[in-house]
């Protein structure tokens, strides 16, 4: 009978092992910082462009992902990327989050491979301004307005020198 009952256990417990392992499943897709505007705000002016100036465009920042990049203590981050021009849309991997105590934070990063590149972004409040440097290209983001930002790509040759 004692051996009976050890082989109906075991069969039991076997039986119990595949609803028991779990798969992972794949990782989430990264989420974007800012989402381009399709239509740019209409009481805003037009900003002139700059000769350095390549390209821009209006975005909006996806706040809740933006108050977790902020937050020193926010770990493990989920994967955030940015949407930059001709369907880029670089990972970037955090390397240095620093909070200062009247609301501003200086996140320090690269971008995960394939992507050659870094990334500098100060956060004050909703509000995100950054240089984002991918191989010799540079991009920034700039504050226009009532929360609103440009994504702007420069020429680097056609900048002013410091």
């Amino acid at each position: 009978m004692p051996h009976q009952f050890r082989y109906l256990l075991l069969i039991v417990m076997l039986c119990g092992v595949p609803n028991s392992i779990a798969f992972s499943e794949e990782p989430a897709s990264p989420k974007s910082l800012w989402q381009t505007v399709e239509t740019p705000s209409s009481n805003q002016r037009p900003v002139p462009r700059k000769p350095w100036m390549i390209r821009d465009r209006e975005v909006a920042l996806n706040l809740p992902l933006l108050q977790r990049l902020k937050d020193a203590g926010s770990r493990p981050l989920p994967r955030i990327s940015v949407e930059l021009f001709d369907k880029a849309n670089p990972e970037l991997e955090v390397s240095s989050k620093v909070s200062r105590i009247n609301d501003t934070s200086v996140i320090r990063g690269t971008f995960k491979p394939p992507v050659d590149g870094d990334f500098t972004f100060v956060i004050t409040g909703n509000l995100l301004i950054g240089t984002i440097q991918i191989g010799d290209r540079i991009y920034k983001t700039d504050h226009i307005g009532n929360g609103r930002l440009r994504l702007v790509e420069l020429d680097p040759d056609k900048m002013p020198k410091d």
